[in-house]
């Protein structure tokens, strides 16, 4: 059995009216971040945790934000895509572990659907998905409200 570990980091501006895509689910907020696709930053990191840990380089290079069909793509498709990359070279998940940082809104009243929405996109459980939120106590651009930043590590699997 061959066991994998992967990271991720992102961060995507925050900007007055635009939608905010956090875990595939849209949350109410004032701002919203600003990217190619739906900048959903939580998807984002996981894609690059999962890509890295398979040794599929990152999410940059399979969805470039040079390619006009990704812009405004809906980030549960390309995580759908990752998943499909990693099951057709025989990897499974053990578990998924992420972080957001966010000064606002509160994420935690949102976690469950996130959950939720992300092991129906991957087909795995939701005891599978931790993800946990924190502020930066006002320090740096997320503590002034200038942007949201997310982590996570991966786990997985080949027979």
């Amino acid at each position: 059995m061959k066991i994998r570990t992967g990271f991720g980091y992102d961060v995507h501006q925050l900007q007055e009216g635009l939608p905010f895509w956090l875990g595939g689910i849209q949350v109410p907020h004032t701002h919203g971040a600003l990217g190619h696709s739906d900048a959903d930053v939580l998807i984002h990191v996981i894609c690059d945790a999962l890509l890295g840990a398979a040794n599929l380089r990152d999410i940059g290079f399979h969805f470039p934000d040079t390619d006009p069909q990704y812009k405004g793509i809906d980030s549960k498709r390309l995580l759908a895509e990752v998943m499909r990359l990693l099951r057709e070279r025989g990897y499974s998940i053990g578990n998924i572990d992420s972080t957001i940082c966010l000064e606002v809104p509160k994420v935690n009243p949102h976690i469950a659907q996130m959950q939720q929405v992300l092991a129906e996109v991957m087909q795995i459980p939701v005891e599978d998905i931790s993800i946990k939120a924190t502020t930066t106590e006002k320090l740096g651009f997320v503590g002034k409200r200038e942007g949201v930043a997310a982590y996570a590590s991966v786990l997985i699997v080949q027979p």
